[in-house]
């Protein structure tokens, strides 16, 4: 089992991770639609909205998954 300083941290990056990249990706990439497609701010909404999503599933996944090792 590793130390609770070094399991905050490792939990804090892997938090990080969930929420940062769809957010960079699909928003990065919504904006580049619309920006090809002359459709500000239509791609960048529902890219934020889908990263949003993800973001949702991945972090429940990760406190689900977080409360069954500590049971």
């Amino acid at each position: 089992m590793k130390s609770g300083l070094m399991y905050a941290l490792s939990l804090a990056w892997d938090l990080g991770y969930i929420i940062a990249l769809p957010i960079a990706i699909l928003g990065f990439g919504g904006a580049y639609a619309d920006k090809h497609w002359q459709s500000s701010p239509l791609f960048l909404l529902i890219g934020i909205g889908l990263a949003l999503m993800i973001t949702a599933i991945g972090v429940s996944r990760k406190i689900i998954k977080l409360m069954k090792e500590t049971k």
